[in-house]
């Protein structure tokens, strides 16, 4: 790594950590010619994948943009920024696991329209307002109707889910819903 302040090539690690929930990895580095200590982030890059709009034009997904709609919903709202990043991480991480080279603007749409769902009712209405286009107090009767009649967040979390959790191995090697046998004894 070059050293921000006199240009030489070496420079060594003196100090490693993860940071952002273990998303990079933070190093302070020491430069061996001029004496001088920097930060450096590391990140895994992934590629994220081109974002069609309704109007068919494709562009690159834009984090800021997503920024900039949730703290829109969620302004004056008892949210913190934290929660802001955690949303946009588990979208960002929607985009890469789902394989895909390009995705539709709406599925977005619908992604953020379920977090906030979650987060803030009344941000889940600003946004929605805008998002599905609504042109009259109906629509936002609707939506808000539609919102009072689902079970809440916390309710759909103390939930049992109807899907069995798959069982996961204690040992390595060990097959899911087996008992292991004690040591020197065959099933």
């Amino acid at each position: 790594m070059r050293c921000p302040f006199c240009s030489a090539d070496e420079t060594r690690v003196v100090d490693s950590r993860l940071s952002d929930e273990g998303d990079s990895v933070r190093r302070r580095r020491e430069c061996e010619v001029c004496g001088e200590r920097f930060t450096t982030f590391e990140r895994a890059e992934l590629r994220l994948p081109q974002i069609i709009k309704s109007d068919g034009r494709r562009e690159p997904f834009n984090e800021k943009k997503l920024q900039n709609g949730l703290s829109r919903a969620l302004e004056k709202r008892p949210v913190d920024t934290d929660a802001i990043e955690k949303i946009i991480g588990r979208i960002r991480h929607k985009l890469m696991a789902s394989g895909e080279g390009e995705v539709p603007s709406r599925q977005i749409g619908e992604w953020i329209m379920e977090e906030l769902k979650d987060l803030d009712a009344v941000a889940y209405v600003r946004f929605a307002s805008v998002y599905r286009s609504f042109q009259d107090l109906n629509a936002f009767r609707e939506e808000v109707q539609r919102l009072q009649n689902e079970p809440s967040a916390e309710t759909r979390r103390k939930q049992l889910s109807l899907i069995p959790e798959p069982e996961t191995p204690s040992k390595p090697g060990a097959m899911p819903g087996r008992k292991p046998h004690a040591a020197g004894k065959k099933p």
